[in-house]
């Protein structure tokens, strides 16, 4: 009796263990040095530029453009966004349950409440490359942005790449669109 509680005890011990390693899964190895990329330009800030040349992001690239890389961890970066005067963006760069990572966008009116369309963005799908993570949209961002009346966005995909001591790109893609903003690393600003 002794050796059949002992034996059912082990079984248990092994189906937890089991059952433990398939609901946490762990990041890939790429996305893992994305993060310390991250992590390194934490509390610097940079200009960029749009290289891209659509007619609609005119008035965004006449705009100083400046990210702050802040509130960092390893489970999650936190990049301030600003367009000229507007400080409305923040980009949200964190783990997901899923052992992904996730992009959100959070927008915040000037007293900190959420803002219009807000904390919309998707989730890696693929481990990516140590330099580039692609996030397609999510489903909350695709209800988010049609409750929004902004539709057209539900086919989003984004991109963060980050060259260490080159550039940091942020893309937007989706048909008959396509942004990318590049910031020199070469150089951090004051502000």
């Amino acid at each position: 009796m002794k050796q059949i509680a002992a034996l059912a005890a082990a079984a248990l011990c092994a189906s937890l263990s089991l059952s433990a390693c398939a609901t946490v899964p762990s990041a890939a190895p790429q996305q893992d040095a994305f993060m310390a990329s991250l992590n390194a330009l934490c509390g610097q800030r940079f200009e960029g530029r749009v290289t891209t040349t659509d007619a609609v992001d005119a008035d965004f690239a006449s705009s100083r453009l400046l990210m702050h890389v802040r509130d960092c961890s390893a489970d999650e970066v936190r990049i301030p966004f600003w367009v000229g005067e507007d400080r409305s963006r923040t980009w949200v760069i964190s783990r997901n349950e899923d052992g992904g990572l996730t992009l959100k966008h959070d927008h915040r009116d000037p007293e900190g409440n959420p803002d219009g369309l807000h904390w919309y963005g998707g989730d890696t799908t693929s481990a990516g490359t140590a330099n580039r993570q692609e996030f397609p949209v999510d489903d909350f961002s695709i209800e988010l942005f049609n409750a929004g009346n902004a539709s057209v966005s539900t086919t989003n995909v984004w991109a963060v790449e980050v060259h260490p001591g080159r550039i940091y790109a942020y893309e937007l893609r989706r048909a008959n669109r396509y942004l990318r903003v590049e910031f020199d690393l070469t150089r951090p600003v004051a502000e």
